[in-house]
């Protein structure tokens, strides 16, 4: 398919709240203002920071369970996004829901979260919800992909009640789902017209190509051409293979090269390696070491036209934390969504 210029320049942008703020004073309205003065069209509202604004906003520690004054605390986001001209495309991250044994505690608590979160949709006026694959170690879980499909059905069929979609992201770090091959047929599997992928640039490019504890930064295999041709195969195929109206929304980032390799070990945040990655290690595109292009290019190539969200998670190259202000931090990714589009150009 042919990307031309002009056949990209209505795609809807959008920024996740989760990523943009390094200071304490950063709440959530003053990161509002800063999006919305840059010129996005829609926030991702990330859970922790409906977390810090309800405690901030209500005078009083609100917890994750604590639905009532969540909810109460998303009707006045809900208020102060419209007044900046902002949608709230999604909620999120929804982590670690499939896969629990049946009966367990844990499979309990899943649901008592995903029926809390859909009260927070409905009160903050989303309708979608973005789920990452879980990391729940594979040793609780288990490989058994038709527990993730059943629970994922099940989740699906809960939403729609309430006319809501379900993004389903491939976190590269995940025991079970870290490549777009293994959400997209899960998601195939669950076979609801209210679930589809949330893609991410990073998530791709970082489990398929890159890798945090080589020297080289990228998967060591027998050559460098081996893993070029290996990662545009899975790419064409992404291309040819998943319907544009199954991407409900592409986020987007790069990644800094670790300047030392991580071990490759789960650290004592019990994150796996990408996942420690993924936290701290994640610019804007152009700035990192990733091929974002591509993976942009392929996405488009599906036909797909619809959300960009920026989720960037900057501390520098070493990881260690960055100082900035927000408002220029914003508008700095509105100018890489405009340098992305001119990249993935053919003409």
């Amino acid at each position: 398919m042919s990307l031309s210029l002009s056949s990209l320049q209505n795609i809807p942008t959008c920024y996740a709240s989760c990523s943009i703020g390094c200071k304490d004073e950063h709440t959530l309205p003053k990161k509002l203002e800063a999006i919305s003065a840059a010129g996005f069209q829609a926030i991702e509202l990330s859970m922790p920071d409906l977390l810090s604004f309800a405690t901030m906003h209500l005078r009083h520690e609100v917890g994750p369970y604590d639905y009532d004054d969540l909810c109460a605390a998303a009707r006045v986001v809900k208020t102060m996004c419209e007044a900046k001209g902002l949608k709230i495309l999604i909620l999120q991250p929804f982590a670690n829901f499939e896969g629990w044994a049946e009966g367990s505690d844990e499979r309990k608590d899943a649901f008592v979260r995903a029926k809390g979160w859909i009260r927070i949709m409905e009160a903050c006026g989303t309708d979608m919800l973005q789920v990452g694959s879980s990391d729940t170690p594979e040793e609780i879980i288990g490989k058994d992909r038709s527990r993730f499909v059943s629970d994922l059905r099940e989740l699906a069929d809960m939403l729609a009640e309430k006319h809501f979609r379900l993004a389903y992201e491939n976190w590269c770090w995940s025991t079970h789902a870290s490549y777009w091959r293994d959400v997209w047929d899960i998601v195939q599997k669950v076979d609801r017209h209210n679930i589809g992928l949330c893609l991410d640039t990073f998530q791709t490019a970082g489990g398929e190509w890159a890798d945090p504890t080589t020297m080289s930064g990228l998967l060591e295999i027998e050559r460098r051409e081996m893993l070029e041709e290996d990662f545009q195969i899975s790419l064409d195929d992404l291309s040819e293979q998943v319907p544009k109206d199954k991407i409900y929304f592409l986020q987007i980032s790069d990644a800094y090269k670790p300047k030392e390799p991580f071990k490759n070990e789960v650290g004592e945040d019990g994150l796996r390696p990408r996942g420690r990655w993924s936290h701290d290690f994640r610019p804007l595109p152009f700035e990192g070491y990733l091929p974002v292009v591509k993976v942009t290019k392929a996405v488009l190539k599906t036909g797909f036209r619809g959300w960009f969200s920026y989720e960037v998670f900057d501390g520098g190259p070493e990881g260690k934390g960055k100082e900035y202000e927000m408002e220029p931090f914003a508008k700095a990714a509105v100018e890489c969504q405009k340098k992305l589009l001119e990249a993935c150009a053919d003409s």
